[in-house]
């Protein structure tokens, strides 16, 4: 699988374990920085990461900062980017079973590193359902978007 991985300096901690473990599992990975924890602005790595999923140039993507919520909130203002906030492993499954997620935002800071990898683990390892409702409600998500991008 092509991933694509971005991170500030609160995640890149975080970001460098991963790209090592995801290389590891035979994934490609994209890392789209930061190189370094020297402060910087969460807004850039992630639009880098979600142009790349949001293009389909990658098949999917993840990002960490210090709690995930501000790389959530930039990748869902990519077109085509489902970009998921996630904390606990029933989150990591619905998110990509019901939603078709293509992104994953982690939490640097606030989960230990082992569980972050273990939530994105599961995250890329589990399939969209496809369930008739599961499926209606990701269009409908997809219509919403089209709306707002005729504007």
């Amino acid at each position: 699988m092509k991933i694509a991985i971005g991170a500030d300096h609160a995640g890149f901690e975080l970001k460098q374990t991963l790209v090592n473990h995801l290389n590891d599992l035979g994934h490609q990975v994209q890392d789209m920085g930061t190189t370094s924890t020297e402060s910087c602005d969460y807004p850039i790595f992630s639009e880098k990461v979600a142009k790349l999923v949001g293009s389909k140039q990658v098949d999917r993507g993840i990002v960490v900062c210090g709690n995930g919520i501000g790389m959530a909130i930039v990748a869902n203002k990519v077109p085509g980017v489902r970009c998921a906030l996630v904390f606990t492993e029933k989150m990591a499954r619905d998110t990509r079973d019901h939603n078709d997620s293509n992104m994953l935002s982690l939490a640097g800071r606030d989960l230990p590193v082992q569980t972050n990898v273990q939530l994105a683990d599961i995250w890329l390892s589990t399939p969209f359902s496809n369930v008739d409702r599961h499926a209606r409600r990701v269009q409908e998500i997809t219509d919403i978007e089209k709306e707002y991008l005729k504007k």
